[in-house]
């Protein structure tokens, strides 16, 4: 490109000549340029946010629901199971008296009843419900306590398993978090446990993966 009053050569994209300082470009065409170009820029802006808007407005979904499993007493039933064998060989072998044999009948009893005891209050006691936003965990029985974590909260998800567990697909899952009521959670006694914990961790990096596309797009 020239300039058309002296004839210089100039970049293509200058306004006025570099040598004799004569306008290469009417100030109407600039002028309309720069606010296309500004126009362009916010236009980019809002499609983007309008984009991402929708994304907090999506529907809330339900991925998993429940609590403490019977299973996870099994290895408790097979124990008194064998303890009442025991006791009932030993006081049919060395027992002679009926006091004693109420003795021996009053503790199975008492053993079989504090079971069932135990699985009541930890089967009542507690449920849990696992969305795409959030994990929400109830506690209490005459007293019901509800609290809830969001997945994008959710740092680490970990379970065990003792021996017993491991035979009946059961185990304890651990949330650390930064929820500030509950940086720990622990639910013990969940049925297929490797199949929970991996639900609650996708939904905990899909929601993180969400927020981040969230981030760059704006």
């Amino acid at each position: 490109m020239n300039c058309p009053a002296c004839g210089v050569e100039v970049f293509a994209e200058a306004v006025f000549c570099h040598k004799c300082g004569q306008r290469l470009t009417d100030p109407g065409q600039a002028e309309a340029a720069e606010a296309q170009t500004a126009s362009s820029g916010a236009n980019a802006f809002t499609d983007a946010a309008a984009r991402q808007s929708v994304a907090p407005n999506e529907s809330e979904r339900i991925l998993w629901q429940g609590g403490y499993s019977p299973r996870a007493m099994f290895g408790h039933w097979i124990v008194a199971a064998v303890v009442t064998v025991v006791l009932l060989v030993v006081g049919a072998i060395f027992v002679r008296t009926g006091i004693t044999w109420a003795i021996l009948v009053a503790a199975v009893l008492l053993m079989w009843l504090y079971n069932a005891v135990m699985l009541g209050y930890r089967k009542l006691g507690a449920a849990y419900v696992l969305s795409t936003q959030r994990f929400t965990h109830e506690s209490g029985i005459l007293r019901r306590t509800t609290d809830r974590i969001e997945t994008l909260d959710i740092d680490d998800v970990t379970f065990e398993q003792s021996i017993f567990e491991r035979f009946f697909d059961v185990g304890m899952i651990r949330i650390a978090s930064s929820d500030r009521t509950h940086p720990v959670l622990v639910l013990p006694g969940i049925a297929h446990v490797r199949e929970v914990a991996n639900q609650i961790d996708d939904a905990r990096r899909t929601e993180r993966r969400k927020r981040g596309l969230h981030i760059e797009q704006i």
